[in-house]
């Protein structure tokens, strides 16, 4: 069709259209930096994004390998109309803004990868990197959304010390990590942690978006619900751990969870039973998560969130795999589970004026990352339903919101 009578410049995301996906996000992206907003097709063709025809982002689509089509006024105004019938679970978001994204991440590098930052990275997507320093420094409220990984708020270093004591990273981690809370008037580091976390309350309770996955996603609830206690054995803040420390838990603290039993044990490279990991067993051949399929029109969030060209992703470990779901509060929305094991994979809440998405598992498209791994090449997975989720979430801040309707 000659580009004189084409008006949109449409992005499949379904299986057999698109031959790039994670590169697609980057292309929406950059089209919202450039101040030119983009139609998220909820549920079509496995959110499909349209966006007025411009030069700079058909040649965009060509240089990243993204698939497109340039269709005409007549055709997409023939899929909004369909889109629209009150009897197909599909409906248009407008993406308006492009949001800006903040990795909490510390200086140097650690023997793992952070898959957010990866799948950032490969879609050339741009973003800022934050640390204790800046959090504290009130920093959180210039950027959006912010990602959290492997992470332990609880000061406890990740639980590596039964295993990894004498290695040198581990000895740098717990070097820089005490510098920095004296540096910030912090004696103990589980102290400085406990600040940080508040202060990411703070940011989403002023409207920002958080997403965590790994060990910060169970850390973190961990880390607020012990703020009165101590948790840490002697290993990791040289005392002992307060002898009622699981009876001091204050559970409301928590964003996802509640009445976990916490892991005193210095030795267990565990925080508490709120990971299935150590209780499940299912083989890699058979380790997948379902997502649920939401209303489009009704329930627009976890719509968003759960785009992707499968409803079947395959599972991944990490230091947090799963949650638990008996450990869940009961306003959490499950956006991802395995059924076979009682589980949830992918869970979200609303905290004051922000959201929050926790997601387990460490790298989708890495079974079973090992300290001391190589990282995962995405040129290799342009296609992954699981690094999907991920930008999912960092597209949905720039969503135009409707009303949740109950």
């Amino acid at each position: 069709m000659p580009h004189s009578h084409a008006a949109r410049i449409f992005i499949p995301m379904d299986a057999e259209g698109q031959k790039s996906h994670l590169k697609a996000y980057g292309v929406a992206y950059a089209s919202l930096k450039l101040n030119i907003s983009v139609d998220w097709l909820l549920n079509y063709r496995g959110g499909s994004f349209a966006i007025e025809q411009n030069e700079p982002i058909e040649r965009l689509c060509k240089l990243r390998g993204v698939s497109y089509d340039i269709i005409s006024d007549a055709q997409y105004f023939a899929i909004v109309e369909k889109i629209s019938a009150p009897d197909n679970n599909e409906d248009i978001i407008k993406l308006e803004k492009a949001p800006k994204i903040a990795v909490y991440t510390p200086p140097g590098k650690h023997p793992w990868d952070d898959a957010v930052t990866l799948v950032l990275e490969y879609a050339e997507i741009p973003f800022d990197k934050v640390y204790d320093d800046e959090v504290l420094a009130q920093k959180l409220p210039e950027c959006d959304w912010l990602h959290l990984h492997h992470e332990d708020f609880t000061g406890q270093y990740g639980k590596f010390w039964g295993i990894y004591h004498f290695a040198a990273w581990y000895q740098e981690d717990v070097r820089l990590s005490e510098e920095i809370a004296k540096r910030n008037g912090y004696k103990k580091v589980s102290k400085l942690k406990l600040a940080v976390a508040k202060k990411i309350r703070e940011f989403v309770a002023g409207g920002g978006y958080l997403f965590a996955m790994c060990s910060a996603t169970d850390s973190y609830d961990i880390a607020l619900a012990a703020q009165n206690t101590d948790i840490c054995d002697v290993p990791f803040d040289g005392d002992p751990m307060s002898p009622n420390a699981q009876q001091a838990l204050d559970f409301s603290q928590c964003f996802a969870f509640k009445d976990f039993i916490i892991s005193a044990n210095p030795y267990e490279y565990e925080y508490s039973n709120i990971d299935n990991t150590v209780f499940r067993k299912v083989p890699m051949e058979t380790d997948y998560f379902t997502l649920f399929n939401f209303s489009a029109k009704f329930d627009p969030v976890p719509t968003m969130l759960c785009q992707n060209h499968t409803d079947i992703i395959k599972g991944f470990w990490g230091q947090t795999t799963t949650f638990r779901k008996e450990i869940i509060k009961s306003s959490v929305l499950v956006m991802g589970e395995n059924k076979s094991v009682n589980e949830a994979r992918y869970i979200h809440g609303e905290f004051g004026k922000g959201t929050w998405t926790f997601y387990g598992g460490h790298d989708p498209e890495d079974y079973r990352h090992l300290v001391g791994n190589p990282h995962t090449d995405l040129s290799l997975h342009p296609t992954s339903p699981g690094y999907r989720l991920i930008l999912n979430n960092v597209l949905f801040p720039a969503a135009k919101k409707k009303p949740r309707k109950t």
